[in-house]
């Protein structure tokens, strides 16, 4: 076992291979592939009817196309050097993939919140992607370019020194690392505590009994079934509802002993077809309605299929061969604490999928409508997140060394979140032109 000494030195060896300041460029390859390739090699295995819906949410805003193009951002990121220095990255690790849930002992907790493209891969690609996020957002939402930039430094330095701060901490006292959501109210700006108050107690709300009221309605004798609303929700057929019956003892089996007897506490009482996300549109996805003591005891789970991470054509393949496998551990090493109905199993025509609560507390920021300083405050909050989910899972003291006390990376991150805003604008701009070309047919982003 190496010492802490002899992992700060693999750190610091990794500025000669990747120099901090060379995270400043960004040059488009020339063998780059066009975006809208890259989309549509995606979609040919996701349902026809929801392709250009998936399209059409894209098309709303240069955000908007950003979240969708976690294989684009990949992709360019695979052509550039990387530092070797290996995490489990979330792998689309934008601004609203980090957010607020429940732990299993009701605390409310701020951290990673997507994990449809973990893998384990280079640090940095997670903190590229998210400094890109911010100037992204930050442009969308008016701010200057010396401004957005500011806001990209801002989110590179909470993570620097977050790592720095837990490379001094021993093994037991990072795993059990979290950050409350409650304690975040002292961070953010006086102006916006109020607001960010009201998306605590938001969030607190966001549960299954409220998913009942919203996603439900009563049959003339009183029992519950899902609401019909195409194309974004759609009752399953009797032979879908058999189907998932027969897969359900599959998802139960990845489960905990205990947790399987919770389960089995609750009845199945109907399912549907569920449209979810930005770059998910068009992926299988079912919601579960199950009953537990009574009608006013419910639980709604998600069953979401899981495909290849779009960073697996670029790095090592999964450890794992069940794909849905691969997202609830990525899960579990990467979040502090982690949904207690979180399982996998394999559904029909062989498709990998993985199971969660659909709403346990969860909410997300309103990126598109935040002032500058709510940004700032809020990238560096996801920039502390990922530290901490970055520490858990790899080597921290390695990582520390390399990004060392100055802020040489974290201006370089910046310079390249900046530029990759411009990339993501341009490339934005393509899914509008092949829209209006008839290149690609775009639904309403409802």
């Amino acid at each position: 076992m190496t010492t802490p000494s002899e992992r700060a030195a693999r750190g610091r060896a990794a500025r000669k291979r990747v120099p901090r300041s060379s995270h400043g460029r960004w040059i488009p390859s020339a063998q780059r592939p066009h975006p809208i390739d890259v989309l549509e090699r995606q979609s040919q295995d996701r349902l026809p009817d929801l392709v250009p819906l998936r399209y059409g949410r894209m098309a709303a805003s240069p955000f908007a196309f950003f979240r969708g193009a976690a294989a684009v951002m990949a992709a360019d990121l695979a052509a550039q050097r990387h530092t070797g220095l290996t995490v489990q990255l979330c792998g689309d690790a934008h601004l609203l993939n980090f957010g607020v849930y429940a732990s299993p002992e009701r605390t409310l907790l701020f951290d990673v919140n997507d994990f449809d493209e973990t893998l384990p891969g280079p640090f940095e690609w997670d903190v590229k992607r998210l400094a890109a996020s911010v100037a992204v957002a930050a442009l969308q939402n008016g701010s200057s370019r010396p401004r957005a930039h500011r806001a990209a430094l801002l989110a590179t330095e909470s993570y620097r020194t977050a790592v720095r701060r837990l490379a001094g901490l021993g093994e037991l006292a990072v795993w059990y690392e979290r950050i409350a959501a409650d304690d975040l109210l002292a961070l953010v700006h006086r102006d916006e505590r109020a607001r960010f108050a009201d998306r605590l107690a938001r969030a607190r709300r966001r549960t299954s009994l409220q998913a009942l009221a919203k996603l439900t309605e009563a049959d003339p004798t009183g029992v519950r079934h899902i609401v019909d609303d195409p194309p974004l929700l759609e009752r399953a057929t009797d032979i879908d509802r058999v189907t998932l019956g027969k897969v359900f003892s599959d998802y139960r089996s990845s489960l905990a002993e205990e947790r399987r007897i919770l389960l089995d506490r609750y009845r199945f009482r109907d399912a549907a077809r569920k449209v979810v996300g930005v770059g998910s549109v068009g992926t299988r996805c079912f919601v579960l309605l199950l009953e537990g003591r009574d009608e006013d005891d419910p639980l709604i789970l998600q069953i979401k299929e899981a495909g290849p991470s779009v960073l697996e054509t670029y790095l090592a393949p999964s450890a794992y061969g069940h794909q849905g496998r691969r997202v609830v551990c990525g899960q579990r090493l990467i979040q502090a604490a982690s949904d207690i109905f979180l399982g996998w199993m394999t559904g029909p025509e062989e498709r990998h999928f993985y199971w969660r609560q659909l709403r346990d507390m969860k909410g997300s920021a309103e990126v598109e409508t935040m002032s500058p300083a709510a940004l700032r405050d809020y990238a560096r909050l996801c920039g502390r997140a990922l530290a901490r989910a970055h520490a858990r899972t790899g080597d921290r003291i390695a990582i520390a060394a390399y990004l060392g006390g100055s802020d040489v990376f974290d201006r370089g991150v910046a310079d390249f979140a900046l530029a990759y805003a411009g990339q993501n604008a341009d490339d934005y701009a393509a899914l509008g032109a092949a829209i209006a070309a008839g290149m690609v047919t775009a639904a309403p982003g409802a």
